[in-house]
């Protein structure tokens, strides 16, 4: 069984940067695709990037294109997502998931993922 753990959340000024990371335990994360959503209270959730297995695509939401950068590094078994020129519109819960069969080929429900973590916890305010 696969378990997702994120961390790197926290409080941050506007315009600052955050750095996420979501470590996996279980399974190897080698052939599977991850992404990352947040959770915004009274909203939906938002599909926010996406990272093929072998990182070869990559793909984000409009509301965090040029901002957001994800990567990931299979030989630790993490996801990374790097945030900058944070807003507080960014403020939200932070999830990674993670999908075997997935191409990174269009935005989903975090429920059509395989597996997801909890969150961290991202709050943008001055």
């Amino acid at each position: 069984q696969l378990q997702l753990v994120e961390s790197g959340g926290g409080l941050v000024q506007p315009g600052g940067s955050l750095r996420l990371s979501c470590a996996a335990s279980g399974i190897s994360l080698d052939y599977y695709a991850l992404g990352w959503f947040r959770q915004a209270p009274g909203e939906e959730d938002e599909d926010l990037s996406c990272i093929l297995f072998n990182g070869s695509v990559t793909n984000y939401a409009d509301s965090v294109k040029g901002r957001f950068t994800i990567s990931r590094d299979n030989t630790k078994n993490r996801v990374y997502l790097q945030m900058n020129t944070l807003k507080p519109e960014d403020t939200a819960v932070y999830v990674c998931a993670a999908d075997h069969d997935y191409m990174c080929s269009g935005a989903r429900s975090m429920q059509e993922w395989d597996y997801w973590g909890q969150g961290t916890q991202v709050t943008v305010s001055s």
